[in-house]
């Protein structure tokens, strides 16, 4: 054999295709996500994950600057085998690669915001489809903004223990307040957009519908996705994914947790009855691993955004 095959595939994140599935140890290789080759050329890919290290608009605990390298790290147990519950090899249809993360300017917040806005946008101009890992729910306002420019109005169909329609001010920077500035701005189709597992009160609703946590869990998973379907319609909508929609006991890695939310099955469930929905983009935030046991909430995350990406790749193939 040659001096190549004789070696045991490793480090599909340097050195594997940008289709199919990789062979590297579970426990060794570099940690892209799914393996995914890093690389910050997108030219002819269908999709893009890519980290925003930010925490700095937390109120509560902070940490999840440092939740992309922890889904990543998660997601290294879906490597190469076929996926569940498409049980496709999503790659095989899909042209991927790990972007890396943001380049954010230190102690310049409105820079930061101009910063994920800037390279979302150059992203999503190449036309990969932009899963993003975060950091704090702050950065789903400057990825709407680049979401936007590039499809139009969208819908937002949002996973939260938290509304985020507090008002931190003109030019205000904060986790709970991203909603109400994107409404302000217009970026958010409020007539078909939806809230989902709200276990807290805030001081408006913006015209968003919410389905809060008591009311999901009287619906059960199909009643609630059909909620979800009847609200989003058929249009372009926005997948935002804050990991304190799981309760705590799912998910004790994240900086506000709340009780009585979403278990995992549930919200991976209801995800998944939503796969034919025209989902132009994503993200999953409020990931602290700081706070997390033994990868719990990262393995949550990991498996949200892998339920996207065979969504993706299904209808990639239709």
């Amino acid at each position: 054999m040659s001096e190549t095959t004789d070696k045991p595939p490793i480090d599909h994140a340097f050195t594997g295709d940008r289709h199919g599935g990789a062979a590297d140890p579970t426990h060794a290789g570099a940690l892209s996500f799914m393996r995914r080759r890093y690389g910050k050329d997108v030219a002819g890919c269908n999709l893009a994950i890519w980290g925003v290290p930010f925490d700095l608009a937390v109120t509560n605990r902070p940490g999840a600057r440092f939740g992309p390298q922890a889904i990543r790290r998660a997601s290294a147990i879906f490597d190469g085998d076929p996926q569940y519950p498409s049980g496709i090899d999503p790659f095989a249809r899909l042209s991927a690669v790990d972007y890396g993360d943001c380049a954010l300017p230190r102690g310049d917040l409105p820079g930061c915001a101009r910063a994920i806005e800037a390279e979302a946008s150059g992203i999503l101009a190449a036309g990969a489809h932009l899963v993003t890992l975060g950091g704090d729910h702050f950065i789903t306002l400057p990825l709407l903004r680049a979401h936007v420019a590039r499809h139009g109005k969208l819908a937002l169909i949002q996973f939260d223990a938290h509304q985020d329609t507090w008002d931190d001010g003109p030019g205000g920077i904060g986790h709970g307040s991203f909603v109400l500035e994107a409404v302000r701005e217009g970026l958010i189709d409020v007539e078909r957009s939806i809230q989902v597992g709200i276990r807290t009160v805030a001081p408006r609703d913006c015209g968003i519908a919410i389905l809060d946590a008591y009311e999901a869990h009287a619906l059960g998973v199909a009643g609630t996705a059909q909620r979800i379907r009847e609200r989003v319609g058929q249009g372009a909508a926005y997948l935002t994914f804050d990991i304190d929609a799981l309760d705590p006991a799912f998910a004790p890695g994240t900086g506000t947790p709340v009780s009585g939310g979403f278990s995992a099955d549930q919200a991976l469930r209801i995800l998944w009855a939503l796969r034919d929905l025209d989902i132009r983009g994503m993200d999953v935030v409020e990931v602290s691993p700081p706070y997390d046991h033994a990868d719990i909430t990262a393995i949550a995350a990991s498996t949200i955004v892998q339920h996207h990406i065979q969504a993706l790749a299904l209808k990639q193939a239709n």
